[in-house]
């Protein structure tokens, strides 16, 4: 049993995923806040530019990303928001299981946080609000939010750890 008074640090080099969970969740409230903020600023489909190649908007997206599913009957929102539960539930277990590699444990909490991000907005509106916006001359790139920021920053963390990771093993055999 632990004292309240003992550190974070129970073995050498492992923490407590707290420190991660905090992050995810003020990632969690940014994604709300931001998205409550254009979706009761903007019009639907209003656009505001910014730079010649970025403009804020407000679009609703009942799919995934780059809009997959997004004309289904409506079963899609259901889907996404237990795929959603079920990513976070698998991010919260490895998060629980290694808890020595703070590279690894950033990616999963960004990952966690866009994923909940995502699934409050499809379970209180049956869509994912979007209101970030780049495009060059004719070319758009589909609108997106901070969770979608989140998961795609945490989803190259996690790939890049793994890289790192497999490069260290294989110089360590060497």
């Amino acid at each position: 049993m632990t004292d309240a008074s003992e550190p974070k640090r129970s073995l050498k080099g492992e923490t407590t995923p707290k420190r991660w969970l905090l992050l995810s969740a003020v990632l969690l409230v940014a994604d709300q806040l931001t998205k409550l903020w254009f979706d009761a600023t903007f019009r639907y489909g209003e656009r505001s530019q910014v730079l010649s190649f970025f403009d804020f908007t407000l679009l609703y997206n009942r799919g995934a990303a780059f809009s997959f599913l997004a004309d289904e009957a409506g079963w899609q929102r259901w889907f996404f928001s237990v795929l959603g539960l079920g990513a976070s539930g698998f991010m919260l277990w490895m998060m629980h299981n290694n808890r020595t590699q703070p590279r690894l444990l950033l990616a999963l909490a960004l990952i966690l946080s866009g994923a909940l991000g995502n699934v409050i907005d499809r379970l209180l509106y049956g869509h994912v609000i979007d209101f970030l916006l780049f495009y060059w001359q004719d070319w758009y790139y589909p609108a997106f939010n901070v969770a979608d920021s989140c998961i795609t920053l945490g989803a190259i963390l996690l790939i890049l750890d793994e890289i790192l990771r497999l490069r260290g093993r294989h110089a360590r055999a060497s």
